[in-house]
């Protein structure tokens, strides 16, 4: 079993607007844009980060904002909710919040005995916000959400399978364990982890296949300290057979990718470098940076991206 793995790193997401998802991140669930820059493989779209203060791991939710992309069609084989950690007794604030907003999808449930909002974010992506009173983690301050109540970090999150027994022995592998049931729900935690450190499996037999579109989940990454530990994660995956791609530079962290036998596409992805490598702490997310092949791509994108803002 492998020790590397300390939680959630990110997660990745499909969106249509760009506007429309840097405003509700930002203003509607008061996270920090810590970087504004391109998907590697198709320049002319955004690859946007929200996160806490410094875009640490564990608290770092990005989009791919495809301009007129087709709705995804949600079902087995993917992430079906993204999970929040916010403070206790902060869900009756967040429900206010949101109603006012016109935020759609809320309902409250308990889940391993805690309190939980679901909501749909603004292509029918699946979000919940968990209190967790043991999550002692700092929030983003200046997003205009109350210290009290704001997110800190994600918590955790869902896959919808039609199978979990073999996922669940990758993330036994990968370090996790199995610490609770309930119907047809697996939860699994990493132990020592950063604060983002729980999986749990829905096991749906009867559901149809998912399809990526916008408010699908493109892939979901976990943490590890360094590209040492990274080397040490890929070359145990793909000695267990997994087909493991090379090490990738993201600018901000080191990735590989492997597909689980749920469908799921994983990533482990270093903590180092980290966002603040090309800019200022103060100034995260405020210019747009590209990476250095498209460099030259710059007076077009700024001309043909999306503003943001007003």
């Amino acid at each position: 079993m492998l020790d590397q793995i300390k939680g959630l790193h990110h997660v990745t997401s499909m969106a249509a607007d760009a506007r429309q998802n840097n405003a509700f991140f930002t203003h509607g669930l008061g996270l920090r844009r810590v970087k504004k820059t391109v998907n590697f493989d198709a320049p002319d779209v955004y690859h946007l980060y929200y996160a806490d203060e410094f875009g640490t791991p564990g608290s770092v939710m990005t989009y791919f904002p495809f301009p007129h992309i087709g709705k995804g069609r949600p079902g087995i084989g993917e992430v079906g909710t993204t999970v929040f950690s916010v403070p206790e007794g902060t869900l009756d604030y967040w429900e206010r919040r949101f109603a006012e907003q016109g935020v759609s999808g809320l309902s409250r449930e308990d889940r391993f005995g805690e309190r939980r909002l679901a909501f749909s974010g603004p292509d029918g992506d699946g979000f919940a916000l968990v209190e967790d009173k043991a999550d002692k983690r700092a929030p983003w301050l200046k997003g205009g959400v109350p210290a009290d109540e704001a997110i800190r970090g994600f918590h955790s999150v869902s896959l919808r399978l039609k199978d979990g027994g073999a996922t669940e022995e990758l993330l036994k592998f990968m370090g996790y364990e199995e610490i609770e049931r309930q119907g047809n729900l697996r939860r699994l935690a990493v132990a020592n982890g950063n604060g983002a450190g729980i999986i749990d499996i829905e096991t749906l037999p009867g559901a149809r296949l998912a399809g990526l579109g916008a408010g699908s989940v493109h892939h979901v990454a976990f943490a590890v300290e360094d590209r040492a530990r990274q080397l040490e994660v890929r070359k145990a995956l793909m000695d267990t057979g997994y087909q493991v791609t090379p090490v990738i530079d993201r600018d901000y962290f080191w990735a590989i990718y492997f597909r689980t036998p749920g469908g799921v596409l994983f990533e482990v992805a270093t903590n180092e470098p980290g966002f603040d490598r090309d800019e200022d702490t103060a100034h995260l997310g405020e210019a747009l940076k590209l990476p250095v092949q498209h460099a030259h791509l710059r007076p077009y994108l700024e001309q043909h991206l999306q503003p943001l803002e007003d």
